[in-house]
């Protein structure tokens, strides 16, 4: 390609600049699955009181977390909690 312009070279640093910064972003976006995208989690409707939705999602930000994460941490504590009582009354 014949350059015409006295800024071509400066116009095809920036473009090789560009380029070379593009695919570092690429690879983030990439691999930041979302959950509604990723075969390993399933949509589900809960039905919370007004009050207690506030807390959690007030909550959730204080802490920079997903209310979905705090929910299904607790939900995973109440499972456990509940098989060892009933490991302990059989």
């Amino acid at each position: 390609m014949k350059k015409t312009s006295r800024f071509d070279d400066l116009i095809d640093a920036a473009r090789s600049r560009q380029q070379r910064d593009q695919p570092a972003s690429n690879v983030e976006q990439t691999t930041a699955q979302s959950k509604s995208t990723d075969p390993a989690y399933t949509r589900t409707t809960l039905y919370l009181p007004k009050q207690l939705h506030r807390q959690l999602k007030a909550s959730a930000v204080a802490q920079e977390r997903q209310m979905s994460d705090i929910v299904a941490e607790l939900i995973e504590q109440w499972l456990v909690g509940k098989e060892a009582n009933s490991d302990t009354e059989s």
